[in-house]
């Protein structure tokens, strides 16, 4: 019997939001924001948190500095239905943070790394990880240390019987390189955005690239933003539109429409059924400022959750604008 329905190994950080900056920001002026959030950031993080939310047992491995944004990153990923028992900590060193700021509807995202880069395979208890029907990894990017052994760890994971997803998020360095393509012809599931599809299929064409990756990953659900979801599988091709609501904030909706998305899946509903699982998720994302703050809501989760996404019908997007 295992442990957890999913265990993830990855970063975590805070995020710094600030708002309603001017687009053009000049340099040695005092620039004013018109309002600020300091949220729980990093992929990784954000979907265990939310996972647990939407009441998925997750076991969360991760590396923390001993510093006091460590504390507050690691209190804010607590949740119900996760397990934080394997934590890796770095004395000294400093927990990583983003700074996010807003010029309406495009943002600047500035990121200290800190220790995310810093955790290893041997900061990662097998047991711990092993002890679940689903292993899921984020930010493949910024898992410097972690990157060699990862074809590794995945090849052990399968043959324990668990399934992958990985959702490789943005390459700082544009350049997809292994091992990515190791990497693919393990996961059973590839979680990009369209703008992460065509680079990682080195194509313009969004179509062309699902195409690509769907010749490498048994199902790969690529994440369209306002305009929904696609999913295929082999040479079947799922569409699902997407749920339309006032958005706040959009920062988190791509690791918030994996929660959704990996709870279906779980549960073994059809393909089509976890895209609008995932759809629901990520629009739920963003009626609140940051990533996580929609599903620590208990009255709009409580509504989301009874009501399925019919709920968004009379959701109010009440909270800071972008």
């Amino acid at each position: 019997m295992k442990q957890f329905d999913i265990t993830i190994a990855g970063e975590i950080n805070l995020d710094l939001i600030l708002y309603g900056l001017p687009d053009q920001m000049a340099v040695d002026r005092e620039l004013l924001a018109s309002g600020f959030s300091l949220t729980l950031g990093s992929s990784s993080a954000i979907l265990a948190h939310n996972l647990g939310a939407l009441g998925v047992n997750v076991g969360f491995a991760t590396k923390v500095g001993s510093d006091p944004l460590g504390k507050i990153a690691l209190d804010l990923v607590s949740g119900p239905n996760v397990t934080l028992s394997h934590l890796a900590s770095a004395d000294g060193d400093q927990t990583g943070v983003t700074v996010l700021l807003h010029h309406g509807k495009v943002r600047h995202i500035l990121t200290y790394m800190g220790v995310m880069a810093e955790m290893g395979i041997n900061d990662i208890d097998m047991s711990f990880i092993a002890s679940s029907r689903h292993f899921h990894l984020s930010s493949l990017f910024l898992q410097k240390k972690l990157q060699p052994d990862l074809p590794r760890l995945c090849r052990e994971l399968k043959q324990r019987g668990l399934t992958l997803s990985l959702d490789t998020n943005d390459d700082p360095d544009d350049v997809w390189g292994e091992p990515l393509g190791e990497l693919l012809g393990l996961v059973d599931l590839l979680l990009p955005n369209e703008d992460e599809a065509k680079r990682m299929a080195h194509t313009d064409d969004l179509d062309a690239a699902i195409d690509i990756l769907a010749r490498q990953v048994p199902i790969v659900a690529v994440k369209c933003g306002s305009r929904g979801s696609v999913v295929q599988a082999g040479a079947d091709r799922y569409v699902a539109p997407p749920l339309r609501v006032e958005p706040i904030d959009t920062i988190g909706a791509g690791d918030s429409y994996n929660a959704g998305f990996l709870k279906a899946y779980l549960q073994g509903l059809s393909l089509g059924e976890c895209a609008a699982a995932g759809n629901a998720s990520a629009a739920l994302s963003t009626l609140r400022s940051g990533g996580t703050e929609a599903f620590r809501d208990k009255d709009l989760l409580g509504r989301f959750l009874q009501a399925g996404s019919s709920a968004f019908d009379s959701l109010p997007s009440t909270g800071k604008p972008t």
